[in-house]
């Protein structure tokens, strides 16, 4: 019987999970736009149906929409909220002419788009690292203690006692290290371990097996799996200077994954069905905030991190696609021809919208809906 949390808490803990990393984010773009001199007319968490609003001293418009799926700000001299250059700027007066978006150098307006997903990133890592400060660092060795039965590592003639060094060339210290490249493999794929036993030195194939795991919400969560553990769990302190430094790592570390993870999808080598939209987030988010406070702030973590690898993507109407436009501009010391970017942000929201639909299809299935609805058809 699976234990799942209500609607109601379901929503509140989304809200908890993207209301902040949109405020964040959006707020990387203000500062820096205002460190620049650029003015800000729109603030807004959300899109949609304003609810609420004011003005502050400065002239922006803070606004709250009905739809919490992202945010924006728009800068004087922008058309849209995408930040698409409006002619007129250039018929504007010196003094208003100089608080626009796009009278500013190619390289202050990269530094106002990078920081949007640059501040999910740091968001991100001072998170890690605060957990790693509150709870010290694992720095469990690559030994093997335990060879689970009929595993990969069984197959392979691995042994207690085997000391782990590197996986296809790449050289490995820590078990967390040794995990995570595992779980990025798929079930069927070989791999070569450098393994020490003894005095010995040797390289064994291993074909990765599966894991499978079903949480209290009856999730099932696949990975590759090697079959061996660790009984001999080492933590260390993690000094407050040190701390940030383990954020960024592991920050770093997990963006990796996700470039992998991407690739992997795009080659074929996973299943598009892998990818989860607004309504899987949702999901999640209630079920973590259900298993306490450290487990949603986590999770935050890891969102914060997705949004910030997501939009640095060279995808049109991203962050990302902007900065592909002004390496264009740097290079070819001109910008990009208004007509072409009429074409690629038209390209980009059609590629966005066709991927939010396909991604929350993806969502409705892994919640047994079409299922569901063949069943009540036959």
């Amino acid at each position: 019987m699976t234990d799942n949390p209500g609607f109601l808490f379901t929503i509140l803990a989304f809200l908890l999970v993207i209301g902040p990393l949109v405020f964040v984010h959006e707020m990387g773009h203000y500062l820096v736009g205002r460190w620049f001199g650029v003015h800000a007319e729109t603030f807004s968490i959300g899109f949609g149906k304003e609810l609420f609003a004011w003005h502050d001293k400065r002239g922006t418009r803070w606004r709250i929409a009905a739809l919490p799926l992202g945010g924006y700000v728009k800068f004087a001299g922008d058309m849209n909220a995408a930040s698409q250059s409006d002619p007129s700027w250039l018929e504007l007066p010196p003094h208003e002419r100089n608080r626009t978006f796009q009278s500013k150098s190619t390289g202050q307006r990269a530094l106002i788009v990078l920081a949007g997903p640059l501040v999910n990133l740091i968001f991100a890592a001072l998170i890690l690292g605060g957990f790693a400060y509150a709870y010290g660092e694992n720095v469990t060795p690559a030994d093997v203690t335990v060879i689970e039965p009929n595993s990969a590592a069984e197959r392979a003639g691995l042994e207690p006692g085997d000391k782990i060094r590197a996986i296809d060339g790449t050289k490995i210290e820590l078990f967390g290290e040794l995990r995570q490249i595992i779980v990025t493999k798929l079930p069927g794929e070989e791999v070569t371990l450098t393994v020490n036993r003894g005095e010995s030195q040797r390289d064994v194939p291993v074909v990765i097996g599966e894991m499978v795991e079903t949480d209290r919400f009856g999730n099932e969560y696949r990975y590759g799996a090697l079959g061996v553990r660790s009984l001999e769990s080492v933590s260390r302190p993690v000094g407050l200077l040190e701390a940030p430094i383990i954020g960024v790592r592991r920050t770093g570390e997990l963006m990796s994954m996700m470039a992998s993870g991407l690739v992997d999808i795009v080659t074929g080598r996973r299943s598009v069905d892998e990818l989860g939209g607004p309504l899987k987030i949702a999901q999640i988010s209630g079920e973590q905030a259900a298993l306490g406070p450290e487990a949603l702030i986590a999770f935050i973590a890891l969102i914060s991190i997705n949004l910030g690898f997501i939009n640095l993507l060279p995808i049109p109407m991203l962050d990302g696609g902007h900065l592909f436009f002004y390496g264009i501009e740097a290079i070819q010391r001109r910008p990009v021809s208004p007509r072409f970017q009429e074409i690629a942000f038209r390209s980009g929201l059609a590629l966005l919208l066709g991927l939010m639909i396909f991604v929350t299809l993806n969502d409705l299935a892994s919640f047994g809906l079409w299922r569901g609805l063949t069943g009540l058809i036959g």
